[in-house]
């Protein structure tokens, strides 16, 4: 038996979870200094849930990120429902949740199947932090194998802000209302909308102004990413339905959107585990798309 204690060079080794992490897995690295652990849970119609859940119980030493406050920046009626925060104020916050240390493996679960927990995966992905996963079933798998829960709220962290990744960076990975609008005619983009098909269809919308999708746009709904357990299936079978999806067309040339760029981020998830990366976030999406002009009317074009 070895009594030889490896180096911090060999720690520092230890494989990175950049997709999905199981309970068990988890659980094996609870209290450890360099896993962090984040809960996201939410509901769009009653958006205090997430808090009120968070101080009634939450796994061990997990810090609370609201979705409207902390990852989203503030509505001006142009910008969809959930907009983009400033990459650089979106730092601040996540650092000071002790969240972009270098060798800091984050976990991001809800109780919505990675439906919010997938959105602060891509947000840390943008700013360059790679070792970011969600918790493959979160709440309700973790509860299922009896794991604990805590009400007991982490101290704040005091981290300082990592340098940011260059602009052209961070624009790279997404795509605005003007680009879609003006390759309607040429269609080199392939757009993916992550809502369930009713809403695509334009029907049964109770969140927007306007029913209906972007014209051209193809539909993967996000729910059909996970099994009946609440867990993402398999790499080769979603591999195998996203290449239907995109029909011949190269992962790079994808872009995903939704309602408010939420749930797009849980096919962006789903693509990452097939191993088809690359595609972009369109992220006001469907909710900036058919934002009302002066006259009431809708400013882009819609189709159902």
């Amino acid at each position: 038996m070895s009594d030889v204690v490896p180096d911090i060079s060999e720690r520092a080794a230890a494989p990175a979870f950049t997709s999905l992490v199981d309970a068990a897995t988890l659980a094996a690295h609870l209290g450890e200094p360099d896993w962090k652990i984040v809960d996201c849970r939410h509901r769009l119609h009653d958006t205090g849930y997430g808090e009120r859940a968070y101080a009634e119980s939450h796994l061990p030493g997990a810090v609370f990120l609201h979705l409207d406050r902390d990852l989203s920046a503030p509505m001006n009626g142009r910008n969809g429902r959930h907009p983009l925060p400033d990459p650089a104020l979106l730092a601040q916050r996540l650092a000071a949740a002790g969240l972009l240390g270098e060798r800091t493996q984050v976990v991001a679960y809800d109780d919505a199947g990675g439906m919010f927990a997938a959105r602060l995966w891509w947000l840390l992905r943008w700013l360059g932090h790679a070792q970011v996963a969600v918790l493959d079933g979160g709440v309700d798998a973790w509860r299922g194998e009896g794991r604990p829960f805590s009400c007991v709220a982490p101290l704040a962290a005091d981290a300082a802000v990592p340098p940011l990744p260059a602009p052209e960076m961070l624009h790279s990975a997404l795509v605005d209302a003007a680009t879609i609008e003006a390759d309607l005619e040429r269609g080199e983009l392939c757009l993916i909308d992550a809502r369930s098909p009713e809403r695509f269809r334009g029907e049964n919308e109770t969140l927007d102004p306007f029913g209906g999708h972007i014209p051209g746009a193809r539909n993967r709904f996000f729910g059909s990413n996970l099994n009946g357990e609440g867990r993402f299936r398999p790499a080769a079978e979603l591999r195998a339905d996203f290449l239907t999806v995109l029909d011949g067309v190269p992962p790079e040339r994808a872009v995903m959107y939704c309602g408010s760029g939420v749930t797009a981020c849980h096919n962006l998830l789903a693509l990452e585990i097939a191993g088809l990366s690359g595609p972009r976030l369109y992220p006001g999406s469907w909710s900036e798309w058919c934002t009302p002009g002066e006259d009431g009317q809708p400013q882009r074009p819609l189709a159902s």
